[in-house]
């Protein structure tokens, strides 16, 4: 069964994602420097690399609202049903593990940290997007553990592989073909 471990990173496309509005937050904010100097919306476009139309909302806002009504509002979508601080105490259940919640076993499924988060929160989630929180806002990879049985000789192994595995590896000595007359 799979278990789960978190990542000491935050993940890589959040990383992405607000570096990327960081950029264009201050590409705004140097439209609003230009267009103090009284740089018309076209030459704003063509020095910065963009659209004519989007210079010129960008000279819109500016005039209706100065340099501040062209930062960034943050990141777009829906709000998440779990906040910072619910992913934060399921962080600290799921470090607990499974048998704290009453749960056979130490491995973590789906379905068990469905079943903490609603526990915990009264919010309902599928596995797959349950997955999707894990792994995207909280870092979690999946771990599949070696299977192994409970019996092994690993001396018996390693005496295995130097002693009779060169010797049933070896080909056996080349024969001539023989000719039927």
């Amino acid at each position: 069964m799979p278990t789960l471990i978190r990542r000491a990173n935050a993940p890589a496309a959040r990383v992405r994602a607000t570096a990327e509005r960081a950029n264009r937050q201050a590409r705004r904010l140097q439209a609003a420097e230009l267009f103090t100097q009284g740089v018309r919306a076209a030459e704003v476009a063509r020095q910065l690399g963009v659209s004519k139309q989007g210079a010129s909302r960008w000279h819109a806002a500016w005039t209706a609202g100065g340099a501040q009504a062209l930062h960034s509002i943050g990141p777009h979508g829906v709000r998440p049903r779990l906040s910072a601080a619910d992913l934060e105490r399921l962080a600290v259940a799921l470090d607990q593990g499974a048998s704290a919640y009453g749960f056979t076993g130490e491995v973590w499924t789906l379905r068990r940290i469905a079943q903490v988060v609603q526990r915990q929160t009264g919010v309902r989630y599928h596995i797959g997007h349950l997955w999707a929180i894990l792994h995207q806002r909280m870092g979690w990879s999946v771990q599949r553990p070696v299977r192994r049985a409970a019996e092994r000789d690993e001396a018996a192994i390693r005496r295995w592989v130097a002693d009779d595995w060169p010797r049933i590896k070896q080909r056996p000595p080349a024969q001539s073909p023989t000719r039927l007359l």
